[in-house]
């Protein structure tokens, strides 16, 4: 079953053990939240297969077989702000993401992701993340158009073989001693929306270093050394100087998804690395400056 709109096809397993006449059956009761008139319609168009091609609606039931079939989208606020490409090779893309738009198709946001936007604008079907950034943190992510060279560059980011440096924009406290490196252990647990800093040996370590600041405002740099959820905002928080924008740290603010103004000021600014396989030092840098500093009152609306 080909892509569509640039995504692969959902695979479903079918159990080796379990008591189902048919495949419907099955998809009825493993997939509660699609309506069973919808799998049907599914199943009438030809548009859930197996390894020999669509199954009839009242296809038998095998044990250990497989199916695959496109999931329907959710209905999603278009993101309107573009994507800019910063380097494309045979091997690598790089591109400045705006905020607001998230990295990998995942929840409520799928055609509105980075990936698919690229895969479909550029013709690159087989583009993969090498990492990932947050939704509402814009700046460089770095992505694989050679399916060769995905392991290299993946493994790459999970050794922390990448320096990597943001800008971020908070108040300025006069009691705080600047450049300094914050040590804590985070943890996020699954279906809490903000992580948080507990007690025990830390995980995660950032230097955090004020370039510049006026009118109460800072220009900060910041480096991570280690990669956990919701870093940078809490370590920035935790000294006192909460990011702007920011909707979870210090406190959480039911903001809509929907909602694009007052954007995260935090922007993934650079990345540098000795590529793994030419072996040539590479350092990319984002095109990007946040609002917040060039455009205060403009940034706050």
């Amino acid at each position: 079953m080909p892509k569509r709109h640039g995504l692969d096809p959902a695979r479903l397993r079918l159990p080796e053990l379990g008591q189902w006449t048919t495949i419907r059956d099955h998809l009825v009761e493993r997939l509660p939240r699609v309506p069973a008139a919808r799998i049907d319609e599914l199943l009438d168009a030809g548009e859930i297969v197996d390894l020999d091609g669509p199954i009839a609606p009242n296809a038998a039931y095998v044990p250990g077989g497989a199916v695959w079939f496109h999931r329907d989208l959710p209905e999603e606020t278009p993101v309107p702000f573009d994507i800019t490409v910063v380097h494309r090779d045979e091997s690598l893309l790089v591109v400045d993401k705006p905020h607001f738009l998230a990295t990998i198709p995942r929840g409520q946001h799928i055609l509105e992701t980075a990936l698919v936007r690229l895969r479909r604008d550029l013709d690159l079907p087989d583009l993969v993340p090498a990492h990932r950034l947050d939704r509402v943190t814009a700046g460089l992510i770095m992505f694989i158009v050679d399916p060769a060279a995905r392991g290299a560059y993946q493994t790459m980011f999970h050794r922390r073989a990448v320096r990597k440096e943001y800008e971020a924009i908070a108040p300025v406290r006069d009691d705080l001693t600047l450049p300094c490196t914050v040590r804590s252990r985070i943890i996020k647990e699954k279906q809490i929306l903000a992580a948080q800093e507990v007690p025990g040996e830390p995980n995660a370590e950032t230097e955090v270093e004020l370039l510049e600041h006026r009118d109460g405002l800072g220009r900060y740099l910041l480096r991570p050394h280690t990669g956990r959820t919701h870093q940078l905002r809490l370590h920035m928080s935790s000294l006192g100087v909460p990011i702007l924008g920011d909707d979870f740290y210090p406190e959480f603010t039911d903001k809509s998804v929907h909602d694009f103004t007052r954007p995260l000021q935090l922007l993934a600014a650079t990345l540098e690395f000795t590529d793994p396989i030419t072996r040539l030092p590479r350092r990319f840098e984002t095109t990007r400056t946040l609002r917040a500093w060039t455009d205060p009152v403009g940034w706050a609306g």
